[in-house]
């Protein structure tokens, strides 16, 4: 299956398992939290998480509906961002937590723009050159922030490497640098397609090899849990990013010009989250 579709399939099985969660445990789903107790209508807000979730899931695998489920997830995570992501940059910006729970948060909004962008349906701001640029800035500052996260909790990052695997903190600082680099590159725009495609692989890898044999060995943790299931979503977003980048070529330099829509193939919580491995 041609990388686009696969990664579009990709993303929408995972926003309608996350409704689906959402629905099962009748409170926010993983990429949601934190909310705090105090705000209005919190109730009502994680059933409207998880309408959003299944809705526009089950939207983005119809191709009549793909365009309008992609930019009312786009919109509803913006504004989410806003509200509840933001405020923890504003309130701790020397604490790396904080970067961290928005960059998880800008992978899904940088992969549910470049699924508008693919669309084709309405040539705007949104779905023009320009707006698929910021999606991988965003997307790239994103990566820098899990880069960071390693060096900065190692503590917390190295421990969660397999234990098959020699030399823990090398592994830690390793992933920690790939991350960096391939972020600095989705921004400059100069070896994006690599830095894209090694760091969706890494990410799908992280997810698999730390993540999986947790579920296998069961019951997980809350917090263990929550960083399951994001993970899974920040997979699904790196490999739509990643599949937008996949006519480029692997090291030259590109400027987000008229040639990158062609590229598609279409004409607040008191206190930052735990931010353990990316």
């Amino acid at each position: 299956m041609h990388l686009k579709k696969a990664s579009h399939l990709f993303f929408a099985v995972t926003m309608t398992a996350i409704g689906v969660i959402g629905l099962i445990g009748g409170s926010f789903a993983p990429i949601w939290v934190p909310v705090p107790d105090t705000v209005p209508g919190r109730e009502f807000l994680a059933y409207l998480c998880t309408f959003i979730c299944l809705a526009c899931g089950v939207g983005l695998l119809v191709k009549r509906t793909a365009a309008a489920a992609a930019l009312i997830l786009l919109v509803y995570l913006l504004v989410w961002a806003v509200l509840f992501k933001l405020p923890f940059i504003v309130r701790a910006p020397l604490v790396e937590g904080s970067y961290q729970s928005n960059g998880e948060n800008a992978v899904l909004i940088a992969g549910a723009w470049v699924l508008y962008a693919w669309s084709g349906k309405d040539r705007n701001f949104l779905a023009g050159d320009l707006g698929l640029r910021i999606a991988r800035v965003l997307y790239g500052l994103a990566l820098i922030a899990f880069g960071f996260s390693h060096f900065v909790y190692l503590d917390m990052t190295a421990p969660l490497v397999p234990e098959w695997l020699p030399g823990p903190v090398f592994w830690a600082y390793f992933t920690g640098s790939v991350y960096l680099a391939a972020g600095i590159a989705i921004i400059v725009g100069f070896g994006a397609r690599l830095g894209a495609m090694v760091v969706a692989a890494q990410i799908t890898l992280i997810t698999l090899l730390v993540w999986g044999p947790m579920i296998l060995a069961g019951p997980l943790s809350a917090m263990h849990w929550q960083e399951t299931v994001v993970s899974w979503a920040i997979t699904a977003g790196a490999w739509v990013v990643a599949a937008s980048l996949e006519d480029r070529p692997w090291l030259s330099r590109f400027d987000g010009g008229t040639s990158d829509l062609s590229a598609t193939g279409s004409p607040p919580a008191t206190e930052p989250p735990n931010a353990p491995s990316r």
